[in-house]
């Protein structure tokens, strides 16, 4: 599973994580605090994962960093600025459950196979909230509660679109092709795909309900979307 067996090479991945963490910081991707926490992920991942793994996670950052800055003159209203540096603690949601699997993976390689599923998963949750938020909110046509299914304004929590959720399976489908790339096995891919997009369902249902009640805030919505990606992934794979 291309696993980071030798000091030498996790020494190279400790390099090139904390020079991609700076790099973010100076181009305004990332504050201090989510730097730190990002290059600790990273590390969790490269420790319990592998090559593999980091490439899950950085295509999942990228990805995200591409949607978010796609034309973002037409995310925000006039006057205002589209956030794009993201805070520790949005790192941490968003790539946090990966950070945990990997290394649960690290303490119990019986059942590395299951951990590195889930991790996958997370990462697909993750990856298809953000196009599909990021780009749904571009490219979408009409704007639908998940629940009520009435017309409401885009950018409103639990509020979807055809567009936003076909773009958003396509980022999932994207780390399902790296995960089957890097790890074999096209069932296992297939409930990273399904973990990816029933995550993000996952995101908007909570969106629409505790969200929007003010009961639960973003970051803790967007963590429990992966959590529910990975988790999904994960009993499947237990169950079939």
């Amino acid at each position: 599973m291309m696993q980071l067996t030798s000091l030498p090479e996790l020494a190279i991945a400790a390099i090139i994580i904390i020079i991609v963490a700076f790099l973010c910081v100076k181009k305004g991707k990332l504050t201090g605090p989510a730097a730190v926490t990002a290059a600790i992920l990273g590390m969790c991942v490269a420790l319990g994962i592998g090559y593999g793994g980091l490439l899950l996670l950085g295509t999942f950052f990228i990805t995200g960093v591409a949607a978010t800055g796609h034309k973002k003159g037409l995310k925000t209203a006039p006057g205002e600025q589209h956030a794009e540096k993201r805070t520790a603690g949005q790192v941490f949601a968003n790539g946090g459950v990966a950070g945990i699997a990997a290394l649960l993976a690290l303490l119990y390689p019986d059942h590395e196979r299951l951990f590195i599923l889930m991790a996958a998963g997370s990462l697909a949750a993750a990856t298809a909230d953000t196009v599909s938020s990021e780009l749904g909110t571009v490219y979408g046509r009409n704007f639908r509660n998940i629940l009520t299914f009435k017309k409401e304004a885009k950018g409103l929590d639990g509020v979807i679109s055809l567009e936003g959720t076909l773009l958003g399976a396509a980022g999932a489908l994207l780390l399902a092709v790296l995960y089957w790339f890097f790890f074999g096995g096209y069932s296992r891919a297939l409930l990273v795909l399904i973990g990816g997009i029933l995550g993000n369902v996952v995101d908007s249902l909570l969106g629409a309900t505790l969200e929007r009640k003010q009961v639960i805030g973003n970051n803790t919505v967007n963590f429990l979307n992966t959590l529910s990606g990975g988790l999904i992934a994960a009993a499947v794979y237990l169950v079939f």
